[in-house]
């Protein structure tokens, strides 16, 4: 999906389409959670009075670049904009116990609730037409698929210490 108004020299753009990941043909948004992927893994080593300050970061300059780029191609949400499904992802994550197995299960319920957008996910994505839109429906995404992969968490664990 090549966007003439897009341009990744410029680094608002750079990091909106998620490194690029935003402008491949298909599914923008799960290629942007891809991208988001190798980052959890640098980031999982930091402790969590690092981590989610980072987040909360990206999250700030996030609504700043997702406002401008949307600006710029005249299109709220554009599917090429996918830095709110790279934080997304990385809150998920954010208490996950670190295997490729979690990150699996995350990178799916993340998606899954991003697509799906349950109540109050949908209101936030009708009502906010701007940056702070297009990431807070992403961090509500992210919340309810992180409490989902925590119940998974806890019930494997109570499973399998019952057995």
């Amino acid at each position: 999906m090549k966007n003439p108004a897009i341009k990744l020299t410029n680094p608002v753009h750079f990091f909106a389409t998620g490194f690029g990941a935003g402008l491949l043909p298909f599914a923008p948004g799960t290629w942007g959670t891809v991208v988001a992927i190798p980052i959890y893994f640098l980031m999982q080593m930091l402790p969590l009075y690092f981590y989610g300050p980072l987040i909360v970061l990206f999250f700030g300059v996030g609504v700043w670049i997702c406002d401008i780029t949307m600006r710029d191609l005249g299109v709220y949400d554009h599917p090429s904009i996918v830095w709110d499904e790279v934080v997304g992802y990385l809150l998920t994550m954010i208490i996950a116990p670190v295997s490729i197995i979690w990150a699996i299960v995350g990178f799916a319920l993340f998606r899954l609730f991003d697509i799906w957008k349950p109540w109050p996910i949908n209101l936030v994505d009708e009502k906010l037409q701007n940056g702070l839109g297009i990431m807070l429906d992403d961090v509500l995404a992210a919340i309810y698929a992180a409490f989902t992969l925590e119940l998974i968490v806890w019930l494997k664990t109570f499973l399998v210490t019952k057995i």
